[in-house]
Formats: C-alpha cells, structure tokens, sequence
C-alpha cells in the first residue's frame, strides 16, 4: 500500500463529516465510511424535531465546555481548534445558511435536517468519498505491517492504512475496539425522560412551564419541563438526565424528584401574594384561581395536592393551609419509576476513555494509525446542539491528524 487508504467505521455525525475533512486535506487519499444500517446521518435527520440542531452559538471554548458532563477539560483543549463559529463558517462556505434561535441553538435556515443531510452527502460525492451503506464490520485486525484488514458480513476483506471509529454508543461496535486492546467505560444512556405516574401529572400531558428540579446526589436544574403523558421531559430533566447519567443508573433510575414550581420566588413573596389574593378574590374559590402563571388545570391538581378541598374559598383560606400550599408550590416530591430515551437526541455516556487515547489528534495510544470520533469516546454534552459539535470537532481533528502523517 503506497498511499493513505482510510476506513472509517460509522456513518453518523462524526464519520461522514471526518470523511469529508480526510477527502479535502489530501486528494490522492482513499476515503471509505462503512454504515451498517441504509441510512447514513440518521441522527442528523432526526435531531431537533427535523430541523437539526447542528450546534450551540458559544464561541468561548471555555464556556462551552462547560455543558459537557464528562470530558470537560480535554474538549475544552480541542475546541481551541475547531468549534462553532468555524463549524458556521464551513457550513457558509457551502451555501447553508444557519440561524441563531434565542435560546442559543443552531438550526439550518430552512427548518429541515434536510439541508445538511444533502450538504454532506453532496461535499462526499464531489470529493470521491465512497459509502457502503448496508455494509457491517465482523472484524478488524492489524497486521504487522500495520495495515488493518477489515472482514465485512458479506465475506470481503479489504485492507486499509488508517481507521477511524465513528460508531456512536452503539455497544456491539464496542468488541472491535476492544479485541485490539482498548478497555471501554460502560455505555449508559444520558438524556433519557424521567417516568412519573402520579395523580398530580394526569391529563396534562403537553403542559410546559419553567420549574427548578432538585435530585439528591446530582444538584439543581433550571429551565422548561413538559410533562408528557408518562412523566416528565424538556430541557431541565434532559440536563439533569446527563449530569446525573451514571449515578441514576446505580438506584435503577428509581429516585424522588422534588419540582419548584415557582422559581425564582421565595417563600415570603409567595406568602404575600396568597394573602393578597385572599383580600381580592375571597369570594372565589381557590381552584378557580390561578397564580405564578401556573396553568389552570396543573394549578387546581397543587391546590388539591395541598390537602384543600375544592370548593376551598380565598376568604377561608387558613394561615396553616397557606404554608401547605406554599410547601407544595416549592417542594412536589415525585418518585421517579424509570426512564424513557428522548429519542430525537438519544445520547451514550461511556466509550474509549480518555487516558487511552491522544487528544491531540484523536489517535489510539495503544494502536497506531486508529483514531476515534465522536460519541464513541466516553465525552457527551447536554441538549443543546453540545453533541453535534463535539462530533464534528473530534471528527475535525482526527482527520487533520490524518492528513499530516506521511507514513505512507
């Protein structure tokens, strides 16, 4: 073998977009991405409701690593070298446009997973980069003239200079890494939906309102929280769901949740609003009022949580009864009876660790010429677009790695 043939295992995120920065670095380089299933990016296509969300505007590699669970300080170094501005930018180049939503992510103008699914593809055709779709890896061994020889479920057996593992969290990719020497951290699933049935939540799936949540053992989260007609999703149980990844899979995610309804108010704010409300509305009953914006319906099941009858009125509301509401507003203890994968964004925490592998350019420490991307490595990020960048960013220095070495 006299020139650079490279293989790259998986073809999500993180192996189409490694293959094209292979492919653009050096033309005379033989780029192959084998993907198991008939449908390349699939994630891509899914993420976001359909509209990809391919990455989040923060440009400070420090703040953006902060949304990393696991992997922190290592990607902060990598995003030095390529993060999301550079990521806007390629895409620019190429005729995406992409927009800034007020939240922070970013999406293709066009609202459609789409656009980038065809940018990839057509970036891959153009540069010569082959695609095996349906095709799966059985084995891979180096030999001592360090080419790789992969054997595929058909039967063939092809040889390659370099290999790149880009096959996500999926655990039976797992046995070829680790039948050339590699330990790997237990996948386990992050960014997962918390599984509640409780009479509180009945008949209100689709409400979404702004909570604090409160798990022993893993902290605080604040933001938007739906609930669903099995329990509890949105963006603060999905960050709580990855921070909290390995130590809610040790208590077989069986755990007491405890929700603020009213972030962001304090006991005393709260008392003295009841007790307005109770001057203005005494004829009333307490059901019938909302307050905090709490939506009518979730508003009467905490009224009825606090022990109040429904025909309650403001007028006869105790000062005992008032601390009770008050109590239930700040600190609803739910038991959480399992999880669900939140399937547009379904993420792995685990993979080839960290200390196996050189950050500098994504290359195996125990084996020459084998590099990682993506999720495959035991880093993953909260919902956001956080996942997307750090497969095109590990992606991107692993096939710059690639591209300066003159082995062959």
């Amino acid at each position: 073998m006299t020139s650079k043939k490279v293989a790259i295992i998986g073809g999500g995120a993180a192996g189409i977009f490694c293959a094209i920065q292979c492919a653009l670095l050096d033309s005379h380089c033989q780029v192959h991405v084998f993907e198991k299933t008939m449908q390349p990016l699939s994630k891509v296509r899914i993420s976001g409701g359909g509209r990809c969300n391919v990455t989040h505007h923060c440009f400070d590699p420090k703040r953006l690593s902060q949304n990393y669970p696991r992997g922190e300080n290592i990607l902060k170094k990598l995003f030095y070298h390529f993060h999301p501005e550079q990521l806007m930018e390629w895409f620019a180049e190429r005729g995406v446009e992409l927009k800034v939503e007020v939240d922070g992510r970013v999406f293709p103008v066009s609202n459609s997973s789409q656009t980038i699914i065809s940018c990839f593809l057509e970036q891959a055709e153009k540069l010569g980069v082959k695609i095996h779709l349906g095709t799966e890896i059985l084995d891979m061994v180096k030999g001592s003239d360090g080419i790789f020889t992969l054997s595929l479920k058909n039967g063939e057996n092809l040889c390659f200079s370099h290999v790149v593992m880009a096959t996500g969290g999926v655990a039976k990719a797992y046995s070829l890494i680790q039948r050339l020497g590699h330990k790997m951290v237990e996948p386990l699933p992050s960014l997962f939906t918390f599984q509640i049935h409780s009479p509180i939540l009945a008949d209100l799936s689709g409400i979404s309102l702004p909570v604090k949540l409160h798990v022993a053992s893993v902290g605080e989260e604040e933001g938007p929280m739906l609930i669903t007609h099995v329990g509890v999703s949105g963006p603060a149980v999905l960050r709580m769901s990855a921070w909290g990844a390995r130590i809610l899979a040790e208590v077989d995610y069986q755990f007491p949740l405890t929700v603020n309804w009213v972030p962001g108010l304090q006991e005393m704010q709260l008392r003295e609003a009841l007790l307005k409300e109770k001057s203005l509305s005494s004829t009333k009953t307490i059901v019938s009022t909302a307050l905090f914006s709490i939506p009518k319906n979730l508003w009467k099941k905490l009224v009825l949580a606090a022990g109040m009858d429904i025909e309650l009125l403001w007028a006869q509301l105790s000062h005992k009864q008032i601390h009770q509401l008050i109590q239930t507003l700040q600190r609803t203890i739910f038991q959480v009876k399992g999880k669900s994968p939140f399937k547009e964004e379904f993420v792995t925490a685990g993979g080839v660790p960290w200390k196996e592998i050189d950050y500098k350019t994504m290359q195996s420490k125990l084996v020459p010429h084998l590099y990682f991307a993506g999720e495959v490595v035991n880093s993953d990020g909260i919902t956001g677009g956080f996942n997307f960048q750090h497969a095109w960013t590990t992606a991107w220095v692993a096939a710059h790695a690639i591209g300066k070495d003159n082995t062959f």
